[in-house]
């Protein structure tokens, strides 16, 4: 057998083992490039360079910052009042309370960024409101982690800086304006289901709000609000770059939490930074040894061989994309996301690319992919949380969840076979 073969062994084999072993990723990304460089008799200074140089880019340090901004505005109470400004905007509809469910979710996934995020604070609130109102604990919940989807998706994004750094620094501005399209496509498109699915099972109607009711509803909510036209706004007319406006939206969410809604307590306090500096530790080990399990299938040449064999299967590009699709959402479903990207990029990028597929596109793509494996048992971590918080087994949540499944999975396809969706507003930056 040869030393590359027995290498890619060691590095895919060990990998796969421990996390069967069920050893934190990390360690298990770590462990297994150590025993890959000790085999290959590469210096192990070469393993701490590669490990400490995946922190080092001025992209990274956006990460803490829109990590310590979603904590801040989740615990700050920014959740709640979203919920409420989303009830005024279309509560009065057949199956209320779930299109506000899934408005609150575009609303507060610009915000935490995060599909688990939104489902822990929204889904907190909200699936126990939508059992109160006569929606089954199973739907509640699938309405609830579907939609949560739309925080991978729309800016800012933890998992696109991920995509970004993994991708060799590619433009984390474009990469948060190209998902605002697919989110909101994504969160339309659900909003049309739930529509359908509310006259056909005689959902009830959401709650009433007066016209001033709803004003004063709105200009609460509209000052939590503001920490996206901070991010986005100040990305696109080039008063920040993404990073700093990462830091400025944190600040602003602190005064906001502290000084308007008055929310925030010194142990409240407390509390969002030991959860963000958990957070953050646990997201600098993965990019750490990622980045060196990255470094050695490079090394090892497993990009190419996994091209070849993909484009192998057929000479359409098509067949070949479709291929990559059904393979992360496959991986979506046993891994988590965030290591996901750091490890699949490098390999599945050039494929895209060779494919015709811009990189801001097929970010965009792998977003989508990967988000739905969120949803998606037997490891899907947003429907292990949404589960856990409407009291529910997966495989009920998961029979109602089809139709959410289908919908997904159908605006997938059209984000990777319509560029134009992902592309348009990227091209404007130009």
């Amino acid at each position: 057998m040869e030393q590359q073969t027995i290498a890619i062994f060691i590095l895919l084999g060990g990998f796969l083992a421990l996390m069967f072993l069920r050893i934190p990723i990390a360690f298990a990304l770590g462990l297994s490039s150590l025993a890959t460089f000790a085999y290959l008799d590469i210096p192990t200074m070469v393993l701490a360079h590669k490990m400490v140089n995946g922190l080092n880019s001025f992209t990274f340090l956006a990460v803490p910052f829109f990590i310590l901004a979603g904590q801040l505005m989740g615990e700050g109470g920014i959740s709640d009042k979203l919920v409420r400004f989303a009830d005024t905007l279309v509560g009065r509809m057949r199956g209320g309370l779930a299109q506000a469910n899934i408005v609150s979710s575009s609303m507060f996934g610009g915000i935490s960024g995060s599909s688990v995020a939104d489902v822990a604070s929204i889904g907190s609130f909200l699936v126990p409101s939508m059992v109160k109102r006569g929606h089954t604990p199973s739907y509640s919940v699938a309405v609830t982690i579907s939609s949560s989807v739309q925080g991978v998706l729309i800016p800012p994004s933890q998992n696109m800086i991920y995509f970004a750094l993994a991708a060799g620094g590619l433009s984390i501005e474009k990469l948060f304006v190209a998902g605002y399209v697919p989110g909101i496509m994504l969160g339309g498109s659900l909003m049309l289901l739930c529509w359908i699915l509310a006259i056909k099972q005689g959902h009830p109607t959401g709650e009433r709000y007066s016209f001033k009711e709803s004003i004063k509803v709105g200009l609460d909510a509209s000052i939590g609000l503001f920490t996206v036209a901070i991010i986005i706004g100040g990305i696109l007319l080039g008063i920040f770059t993404a990073t700093e406006s990462a830091a400025v939206a944190t600040v602003y969410a602190l005064l906001v939490t502290v000084f308007i809604y008055r929310s925030m307590t010194l142990g409240k306090f407390v509390s969002v930074l030991k959860m963000s500096m958990s957070t953050l530790a646990t997201v600098m080990a993965i990019i750490m040894t990622s980045s060196a399990f990255a470094f050695l299938l490079g090394f090892l040449n497993v990009p190419t061989m996994l091209s070849d064999m993909i484009l192998s299967l057929s000479s359409n590009p098509i067949v070949a994309i479709l291929a990559i699709n059904l393979l992360l959402l496959l991986l979506g479903m046993l891994m988590d996301m965030g290591v996901l990207i750091l490890l699949l990029t490098p390999m599945l990028l050039p494929i895209a690319t060779a494919l015709g597929y811009d990189p801001i596109q097929f970010g965009i793509i792998m977003m989508i992919n990967l988000g739905i494996g969120v949803c998606t048992p037997p490891v899907g971590t947003s429907l292990l949380v949404g589960c856990s918080i409407g009291k529910v087994s997966i495989g009920s949540t998961v029979k109602v969840m089809f139709p959410f499944y289908v919908v997904m999975v159908a605006v997938l396809m059209l984000i990777t076979f319509i560029p134009e969706l992902s592309m348009t507003l990227p091209n404007m930056l130009e």
